[in-house]
């Protein structure tokens, strides 16, 4: 949420809470409020939502990524993460390394089931390149990603219409784990509420 200036110069980067409504509120409405795969990491997402919301102007846009509610599916993540952060150092490493050889192997089989080339190299390169980062470094954030919250997109388009907002964008993940990808437009005649 940080104004940022024609040229590029004038960004004002600082360290703050979106939990932490006298901080959020201190940096006023923006035209964008961007949190892409961050408001379901912070145990309370909903207050998160709001205050984001919040720091929207009349006419501007919310763009979240929120992860999606696969019912039992999420239980167990949600039960997997949560065992991972508490673990210790050698737990943490084995629960990595298990979860990537299932799901490794799984893709293998639907590769080779395809009559494609089973091993992963071709999909290894994709996701890093889409990411950012090696495939244990994905894993390891995929599987260490606690607190862990998920909604349907109708509790996202309710909560948020109730905010002032209309749905502009939406793209889903489907039946798939990830997230559902959302730019909603706040109402012109949207009050500006502290």
């Amino acid at each position: 949420m940080c104004p940022v200036a024609p040229s590029g110069e004038g960004w004002s980067i600082e360290r703050g809470s979106v939990l932490d409504h006298d901080y959020m509120r201190s940096l006023g409405r923006f035209d964008i409020v961007y949190s892409w795969g961050v408001l379901h990491h912070t145990d309370a997402m909903w207050t998160a939502m709001d205050y984001a919301a919040r720091a929207v102007k009349p006419g501007g846009k919310l763009a979240i990524a929120i992860y999606t509610d696969q019912g039992g599916a999420s239980h167990r993540w949600r039960a997997v993460k949560k065992t991972y952060v508490r673990a210790p150092r050698f737990v943490r490493f084995l629960i990595v390394l298990s979860v990537g050889a299932f799901f490794e192997i799984r893709s293998a089989l639907i590769r080779l089931v395809r009559l494609r080339n089973p091993l992963p190299v071709e999909d290894w390169r994709k996701l890093r390149a889409e990411r950012g980062m090696s495939i244990w470094h994905n894993l390891v954030d995929w599987v260490g990603g606690y607190p862990f919250e998920v909604a349907k997109p109708d509790q996202v388009f309710d909560f948020l219409k109730h905010c002032g907002f209309t749905l502009d964008i939406l793209r889903t993940c489907g039946d798939g784990h990830g997230c559902n990808e959302y730019v909603f437009i706040k109402n012109r005649d949207t009050a500006l509420s502290a």
